[in-house]
């Protein structure tokens, strides 16, 4: 081979090949690391209600690293969505200095047992917020359930004017309602088996049974539906009689 002129001259001008791109790469690599490619403007779009624009801002300039050609993308977007409220993240370079982020907000639906929120999707997310929100608790993973189970008897109960403030369902899978209506506050038990079956018949009864005693002035704040054929009733301050005892003969 060292003999053969044709094949040296092919390895000579196939090692100055890769000795050129090597160079190319090099010299690029480092043009992208310059300042000159730094990013110098930095747009968040929203709408925004509950993220801070400084807040983000001040994320990008504190924990991304690099520049126009070199900034990774998918550690950027990582960083911004571990800001309070923020949902998701969308990172757009604009030649050659300007990074534009677009952020989705999480909304917030209900609040999710101790210190959690849930937006409308049933997603557990971690913020502050000081407004009125329905309560909700459950076991984790169980959040989406809840969400669509608090929507469907929300509606079932919309005739009877009672607003559904507050859902419930243990690690066992029973569930617990609170609704308040013009008479004040009812907890409604429904169990585990058919729960959504025990609502309606609840409800088809009530003018009958909780809303003729509500008219005559008789407040119920319990109703137990875990009964085959009825339901239970605890009325405030009712204490039961005790038997009286017949007289010695």
């Amino acid at each position: 081979m060292w003999d053969d002129a044709k094949q040296l001259n092919a390895i000579a001008a196939g090692l100055a090949v890769i000795a050129v791109v090597l160079l190319l790469w090099g010299t690029l690599a480092w043009a992208a690391r310059q300042p000159l490619f730094a990013f110098r403007e930095v747009v968040v779009r929203g709408p925004l209600e509950h993220v801070s624009t400084t807040h983000l801002e001040g994320v990008v300039r504190d924990e991304l690293a690099g520049t126009f050609f070199t900034m990774d993308l998918d550690r950027a977007r990582a960083s911004l969505t571990r800001v309070p409220w923020v949902r998701s993240v969308a990172l757009r370079r604009q030649w050659p200095q300007r990074l534009e982020v677009t952020v989705e907000e999480y909304a917030p639906f209900a609040r999710w047992n101790e210190a959690a929120l849930l937006d409308a999707h049933g997603v557990v997310f971690v913020a502050d917020y000081d407004g009125e929100l329905p309560q909700f608790e459950g076991p984790d993973g169980r959040g989406v359930e809840v969400v669509t189970r608090f929507r469907e008897w929300g509606e079932v109960l919309a005739p009877l004017a009672l607003n559904l403030e507050s859902i419930r369902l243990s690690p066992r899978g029973g569930w617990h309602l609170v609704a308040k209506g013009q008479s004040g506050t009812l907890a409604i038990e429904l169990g585990r088996e058919e729960p959504a079956a025990r609502l309606v018949r609840f409800v088809a009864v009530y003018e009958r049974t909780i809303g003729a005693l509500a008219r005559v002035g008789t407040r119920i704040e319990h109703v137990d539906l875990r009964y085959r054929n009825g339901f239970a009733a605890r009325v405030p301050g009712f204490r039961e009689r005790a038997p009286k005892r017949k007289a010695a003969a």
